[in-house]
């Protein structure tokens, strides 16, 4: 049976030149990067190069690149690292009610320290509006987080509008760009963020490692304490392969993103036409165009998502039905709610995430795997019509 991955919004497979780039640093170049002596300089030398590599994807400086375990630990830092370091100056926080949970949960802790947090509601299509931003801003705000692209749905917010609203109010801007880094042009000057959110296993790297980008001049307290790396904002011992990984990872991204991304959308808005004109009370959730190349989000009345996903991985279609973060709730999603979907429409939900080992042979076989999947299981539901 032939194997298609389409939940690359989950994880990546490490890419070839990235596996190569990284295995001389499990061996023969497995200094620590903070000795002394050349086996250190060698594994020191690494890591700049990479930091050069990830602040060049996103149009920063490599001084303004500090390296974590990945996407989750770079929102912790952002959020905690921000909020606890101008807690003199206010005590409130602007998000969206369908963040990813490393930020939702993070927020929740903060309120337990005495912080507030305005949750804003989001569009039908799953945007957020740049006035009701404006809006939540109170005299003690002190940072906004706001995703560059939603995990679930793939929207992809204005980030340009909503930083400059912050630059204006002298507020810092933090995202979560862990799913468009890599996937769509990022430029942390242009977007006027303050902090930017990475993770390598997102593009193409290893998991483990990931990046947060933090303006020169932003005012940000360490979580973690420790020996000082990472310029004392991220203490521990560098994992070197994972570190080397993400740089090749950044600098492959940007090579083949422009072609990629056109690519891939082909192929995404050739899915979305099958399922959608093939199947009945199917619709499409997020916005139809302000997307990720690679994302598309079902919904289908009369099943359930998870019943789908294992119909589908039998015949060997791997795709989910939102965030891996969350794939064991039984709750609906968070995300779904937010765009307005009652918890029975929520439930019939199917992710597809593209990515590099896609072809147009496997959108025909998918488009039909889902057909006749779903045909199934209404046939076998007592939701369904009569």
């Amino acid at each position: 049976m032939n194997r298609i991955y389409m939940d690359h919004a989950v994880t990546t497979p490490v890419a070839p030149e990235v596996l190569q780039a990284m295995l001389p640093y499990f061996s023969n170049l497995y200094g620590n990067a903070s000795s002394l002596h050349s086996f250190g300089l060698e594994a020191r030398a690494a890591i700049e190069v990479a930091r050069s590599k990830v602040a060049a994807l996103i149009n920063a400086e490599p001084s303004e690149i500090y390296f974590t375990s990945g996407g989750t630990e770079s929102d912790n830092l952002a959020l905690k690292g921000i909020a606890l370091k101008n807690r003199k100056k206010g005590r409130h926080i602007i998000t969206s009610s369908f963040e990813h949970p490393a930020v939702l949960e993070v927020c929740k802790t903060l309120t337990r320290l005495d912080y507030s947090v305005t949750y804003l509601p989001v569009t039908r299509e799953g945007l957020v509006e740049p006035d009701a931003v404006r809006a939540a801003i109170r005299p003690d705000t002190i940072l906004i987080s706001i995703m560059h692209a939603n995990n679930e749905i793939g929207t992809i917010q204005p980030l340009h509008e909503i930083g400059q609203i912050a630059r204006e109010k002298m507020i810092y801007f933090h995202s979560d760009g862990v799913q468009t880094a890599g996937k769509i042009p990022v430029d942390v000057k242009a977007l006027c963020l303050d902090a930017l959110s990475i993770s390598g296993h997102k593009l193409y790297g290893p998991k483990g490692i990931g990046a947060l980008f933090v303006r020169k001049g932003v005012k940000i307290e360490s979580i973690q304490q420790g020996g000082g790396h990472e310029g004392g904002l991220r203490s521990g011992t560098e994992n070197v392969p994972g570190i080397v990984g993400l740089g090749r990872a950044a600098d492959l991204a940007k090579e083949t993103m422009t072609d990629e991304a056109k690519r891939l959308t082909a192929l995404r808005d050739s899915l979305k036409e099958a399922v959608l004109g093939r199947i009945d009370e199917s619709w499409l959730n997020g916005h139809p165009s302000q997307r990720l190349p690679s994302n598309l989000n079902f919904g289908f009345k009369y099943i359930e998502g998870e019943s789908l996903i294992l119909l589908l991985d039998a015949r060997g279609i791997a795709a989910s039905t939102g965030s891996a973060c969350s794939s064991k709730k039984l709750a609906a999603s968070h995300v779904l709610t937010a765009i307005g979907l009652a918890p029975v429409e929520c439930h019939g939900s199917l992710r597809i995430t593209l990515g590099r080992s896609n072809k147009l042979e496997d959108i025909d076989f998918a488009g039909q795997t889902i057909e006749e999947s779903v045909s199934r299981l209404r046939e076998m539901s007592a939701l369904g019509p009569r």
